[in-house]
């Protein structure tokens, strides 16, 4: 089943029982989301359900309220897999708003934290266990947890998890639980290994697609800069310079990068950041709150943030290096234009990575416009950090006009935060 309705209604419609309406509507929650208006009545009556919707859509309650209504209920244990600790944190946060007034409990397994936590979690038996799937495993493996009890199971942003090597693990898990069992598995794409993996390890399930596969965040202006590699510091000098009104976050390909480019940020004069595998989970978890109470205003980092950062406030996304599957593109710009807001994403690309920018083109079926770079980028500040190793040649970057905001042109007419101001010709320029 393939839904577009917008026509949600209330939550009081889904088959939710009373008292737990009462807690959703003391937290404030009286709307459903698209995927959560489809996906709640199914999963309520025990259906398996293939969800495919993008990041910001409210998936978390969509398989977050019928485990916890079935949980409540006495019907065993839950267990959420999510692809980075970013991820599994924030679900725990957002189901403890529903689960923790019926007196639910949780426990989050999470590498690059201290296992003796986790494990006093688990003694306490809680209701629902959030894993990355590696963390799980290790505890199967030392027999900590027992998933013999498990009757339903909810794989989140599963795409990732797979892109992230995690199909053994994953597969090893599913293998364990009861075979009764209900199982919810939700991801923005849908490849082959997913079907595969449903097909596998689910019971007749109902497919649920919010938006077609591939659709980027309906708000947000996307734009598209070919610069040299060794211009490309130098042009997001020039963006940030003249945007200094919003919160950015800029992506890049590695976790070296990503350090690099951090530190030519605080070169710059901005306030930055950055959250890779490098990072413990507590240094991780500090930057994500000082980029989420406005403490930092940019905050740079590799794909591990792509679907792990619930901030609303996000102005700009940047990506510095194009992302390695053009389907992360889709999950990188939809960090902003979140909660109804414009946002603006920005990439910058070499001369030869043509080929992936068409393969993003083919994804979200739309010409990215190609601006003009500006006529005068900042100077090269001494012994910048970042600069990329390539055995590519540099090809030449196009001449002429400035970056400016475009007042609404292009496609999708939805106006952005302010960008950076300038000469910029009447249109973009298409130069591939």
């Amino acid at each position: 089943m393939t839904t577009h309705d917008t026509n949600t209604g209330r939550f009081a419609d889904l088959g939710i029982r009373e008292n737990f309406l009462a807690v959703l509507t003391k937290q404030g929650f009286l709307t459903p989301t698209p995927i959560q208006h489809q996906v709640i009545p199914a999963a309520i009556e025990g259906k398996d359900v293939v969800g495919i919707a993008q990041t910001g859509t409210g998936k978390t309650l969509a398989f977050g309220i019928p485990m916890v209504q079935r949980l409540g209920s006495g019907q065993g244990r839950g267990l959420i897999l999510a692809p980075t600790r970013e991820l599994a944190i924030q679900i725990e946060t957002e189901l403890l708003k529903v689960a923790g007034p019926l007196g639910l409990k949780t426990a989050v397994l999470i590498g690059g934290a201290p296992q003796g936590k986790q494990l006093a979690a688990l003694r306490k038996k809680p209701h629902i266990v959030i894993a990355t799937p590696g963390r799980l495993v290790d505890f199967m493996e030392q027999r900590e947890i027992n998933l013999g009890n498990v009757s339903i199971v909810a794989l989140d942003e599963a795409d990732r998890m797979l892109d992230v090597g995690f199909l053994p693990q994953i597969k090893k898990i599913l293998a364990t639980v009861p075979k009764e069992r209900q199982t919810l598995l939700f991801s923005a794409t849908m490849p082959k290994e997913i079907s595969a993996l449903a097909a596998a390890y689910m019971k007749l399930p109902l497919r649920i697609e919010i938006a077609p596969q591939g659709t980027a965040a309906q708000n947000v202006e996307q734009e598209l800069f070919v610069v040299s590699k060794p211009d490309k510091i130098r042009l997001l000098d020039h963006i940030l310079q003249e945007s200094r009104g919003s919160s950015v976050l800029v992506f890049s390909r590695t976790k070296h990068g990503a350090k690099k480019i951090a530190r030519d940020i605080r070169g710059m004069g901005h306030t930055a950041d950055e959250i890779h595998s490098n990072r413990t989970q507590s240094q991780r978890q500090r930057a994500l709150e000082a980029f989420r109470k406005g403490k930092i205003r940019i905050l740079v980092a590799t794909d591990i943030a792509a679907r792990g950062i619930d901030v609303k406030e996000i102005g700009i996304v940047i990506n510095f290096d194009l992302p390695d599957n053009a389907e992360d593109y889709v999950h990188r710009i939809g960090r902003t234009g979140r909660a109804g807001k414009s946002g603006k994403a920005i990439s910058f690309a070499a001369p030869n990575e043509r080929a992936d920018v068409k393969k993003i083109e083919r994804l979200i079926r739309k010409t990215l416009p190609v601006l003009s770079l500006p006529k005068a980028l900042p100077a090269a500040r001494p012994k910048p950090a970042y600069e990329e190793r390539s055995s590519q040649p540099h090809g030449r970057p196009p001449r002429g006009g400035g970056y400016a905001q475009r007042n609404g042109q292009g496609r999708g007419g939805s106006r952005g935060p302010r960008g950076p101001r300038g000469s910029q010709s009447a249109h973009p320029r298409r130069s591939w």
